[in-house]
């Protein structure tokens, strides 16, 4: 996640439902959540990348991509790493479209609580991540 993100305002989102704006959709309430969210996992597993591999390499920007989810499209920053060794999982590489499981799969992650920041993808998500 580019530090320019700005974090989901949760206040925005009650005024936006109380006003009549749709959940999903180009402008869905959920959108800019599911985009903040799917960044933080794409950057966990980054880190465990490097963490976990014997040669030295280290972070090197991100790729911005659109993508489509039932909750709306939106740019995606999937990050990478110097040698070009990492594959991202949750959203592979030239995958266009957030199935409806992962979203779900993401939304019911941050309902339980887990943090986008300093987060490693759990079991549910079915990513298998080494410790």
């Amino acid at each position: 996640m580019n530090k320019t993100t700005s974090q989901f305002d949760f206040e925005e989102a009650l005024e936006a439902l109380k006003s009549g704006r749709d959940l999903n959709g180009k402008d869905g309430i959920l959108t800019p959540l599911i985009k903040q969210l799917t960044e933080a996992a794409l950057a966990a597993e980054l880190e465990q990348h490097i963490k976990s591999g014997d040669e030295q390499n280290r972070k090197n920007g991100a790729t911005p991509k659109s993508v489509q989810s039932a909750s709306g499209s939106f740019q995606l920053d999937t990050p990478r790493d110097r040698n070009g060794t990492f594959e991202p999982q949750l959203v592979k590489k030239h995958q266009t479209h957030l199935t409806d499981e992962i979203e779900r799969k993401i939304l019911s992650l941050f309902a339980l609580g887990s943090s986008p920041m300093g987060w490693t993808p759990p079991p549910l998500i079915g990513i298998n991540v080494p410790d």
